[in-house]
């Protein structure tokens, strides 16, 4: 499914590095517990919205009410052995449904707007502000 996404993308996502992967994860992930093994603790974050819904048109809503499509937005996986890709957020909204099939677990990060949307298949979107 990460193929077939990269694939549609083409030149317009980059996959990073375990280094650049790190450094996105520090400002945001890492801002957070977790909850069991792969959730984030949102207690005590500034949650912006929540929603029970995990298609990809509340992935898109998501991004284009938080942040900017014209932003870096990076996309981590809940599976750690596929790489992390930085990729404009309209990108992200156009192939929302693409994304969301590749896993059970992602976070979008919006790099400008420090905005961290986590995505868990069967409880769907929480998305909230990286504390900086």
């Amino acid at each position: 499914m990460i193929a077939a996404l990269l694939e549609a993308v083409g030149d317009a996502a980059a996959v990073l590095s375990y280094d650049e992967d790190r450094t996105f994860a520090a400002l945001s992930l890492s801002h957070f517990g977790s909850v069991g093994s792969s959730r984030l603790d949102w207690s005590g974050a500034e949650v912006l919205r929540s929603s029970p819904t995990f298609a990809g048109g509340e992935l898109q809503k998501l991004l284009r009410e938080l942040g900017r499509l014209d932003e870096l937005a990076v996309v981590f996986w809940g599976n750690l052995a596929v790489p992390s890709l930085a990729l404009e957020a309209g990108l992200v909204a156009a192939h929302a449904d693409a994304i969301l099939e590749c896993c059970s677990e992602c976070w979008v990060y919006l790099v400008d707007s420090g905005v961290l949307i986590e995505f868990q298949d069967g409880e769907g979107f929480t998305a909230g502000r990286v504390s900086r």
